[in-house]
C-alpha cells in the first residue's frame, strides 16, 4: 500500500508540475505574476528590478548557493501549485533553477529567457532595489 501510494504522489505532482521559457513581455507583466528575481544584490543594484518582481538571491557571486534557504524563502511568497517566473540576468541560471524547481521539485514555473538584459531591451518597466531592513 505504501509503495502505490508513493508511485501515486510522485506520478501525480510529476503531472502538476509544469516548466516553460519564454521571453518577458507586457502581458505576463500584466498578468500579475510573481516574478522571482535570482539575482545578486550587486546585480540588483546596477540594473534595478522589473517592476514589482521580488528579490531572491539564488546564486552568490561565487556561483555558491544554499537551497535550503532559497526554498524557505521561495515557499513564504509562492504558495504551493501556483505559477511564478524566474529572472536573471541574462537566463542562463534561471534555465537551470527553473527546471530544477519544475522538473524535481513540481513548481510551476516560466524560466524568462534573456533574463534583465532582454527586459532592458524591450523597456520593460525597472524599478530601482530597495533592500528590505
Amino acid at each position: 500500500m505504501k509503495k502505490w501510494f508513493v508511485v501515486w504522489a510522485f506520478t501525480t505532482l510529476s503531472l502538476m508540475a509544469d516548466y516553460t521559457a519564454q521571453p518577458i513581455d507586457q502581458p505576463l507583466i500584466d498578468s500579475k505574476m510573481k516574478i522571482i528575481d535570482i539575482r545578486t544584490p550587486t546585480e540588483w543594484n546596477t540594473t534595478g528590478l522589473v517592476k514589482g518582481s521580488i528579490p531572491i538571491m539564488f546564486f552568490d557571486d561565487q556561483g555558491g548557493y544554499d537551497m535550503e534557504s532559497f526554498l524557505q524563502k521561495l515557499t513564504q511568497i509562492i504558495p504551493s501549485k501556483e505559477r511564478f517566473a524566474l529572472i536573471c540576468n541574462s537566463g542562463s541560471r534561471s534555465k537551470v533553477l527553473g527546471k530544477f524547481l519544475g522538473e524535481q521539485m513540481g513548481y510551476n514555473v516560466i524560466d524568462l529567457q534573456g533574463g534583465i538584459q532582454y527586459a532592458i531591451i524591450k523597456h520593460i518597466p525597472l524599478e530601482p532595489y530597495q533592500p528590505k531592513p
